[in-house]
């Protein structure tokens, strides 16, 4: 088996395991694409006439894995970051809307947080402030305007219920992992093999886009890890099993 020649078409499921806790983190089954690419730095001792190469020395091995996908989780922007979760959270919101009778009175849908609200006009969006007050989910215009009038209001909302808010600082670092893959090789005499790798600590970098489109495919997050060496040396395993 160690001598069939084989082809792989097929992405690797990766399970990232904390390498500090040694407890599985995130299953990442979603991936199009995974690569783990393994590198390493020559440098050469010189001699006699020409300047020939004469020894050579190997060091730095390291690698690195790069894991493509379209599908996200919060888990996923957690490991690339280092950043907390929490359950709640607080973001602007805005809502076009209608004064009451009066002129004066405007019912909010939520409570909005204290010293936030802000009203226009509609046709003067973020133009000239409209004084008020505001009492619970009730805002109270100084000057009224004609009954029904539509104005734009803006405040700041705070949810605490069925949201995850994950929170990342100028000191938020990714954790280091142990990655285990699982994919198949096939072999020209038709045999699919399991193929499985191990990746003995990777460090995620800190780099994640977020891309946002109306048109075209679905946006494609791109994680790249560096592979290091743990306590015993180890950097990667490759492991082809013959069922």
């Amino acid at each position: 088996m160690s001598n069939s020649n084989m082809a792989n078409r097929e992405v690797c499921d990766l399970i990232f395991v904390d390498y500090s806790t040694k407890k599985p983190f995130l299953n990442l089954d979603f991936a199009n694409v995974t690569t783990t690419e393994l590198t390493g730095e020559s440098v050469f001792a010189y001699g006699g006439k020409g300047h020939p190469k004469k020894v050579q020395f190997a060091g730095e091995k390291g690698g690195t894995m790069t894991i493509e996908t379209q599908m996200q989780t919060v888990k996923l922007w957690q490991l690339i970051t280092g950043g907390e979760t929490s359950a709640a959270a607080k973001f602007v919101t805005r809502m076009e809307t209608t004064v009451d009778a009066d002129g004066t009175g405007i019912a909010l849908s939520d409570v909005p947080v204290a010293g936030t609200v802000v009203v226009y006009q509609a046709g003067d969006d973020c133009g000239t402030e409209l004084d008020c007050t505001v009492a619970d989910k009730k805002i109270t215009l100084d000057t009224a305007l004609d009954a029904g009038a539509a104005v734009i209001v803006y405040y700041m909302k705070e949810v605490t219920d069925g949201v995850t808010r994950i929170n990342i600082k100028s000191t938020s670092f990714p954790k280091n992992f142990t990655v285990y893959g699982d994919t198949v090789m096939k072999t020209e005499d038709d045999e699919i093999l399991p193929y499985k790798l191990t990746a003995y600590k990777v460090a995620p970098q800190s780099n994640l886009s977020l891309s946002f489109s109306n048109s075209g495919d679905p946006g494609t997050i791109t994680i790249t890890c560096d592979l290091m060496a743990d306590k015993d040396e180890n950097i990667l395993d490759l492991i082809l099993i013959e069922e």
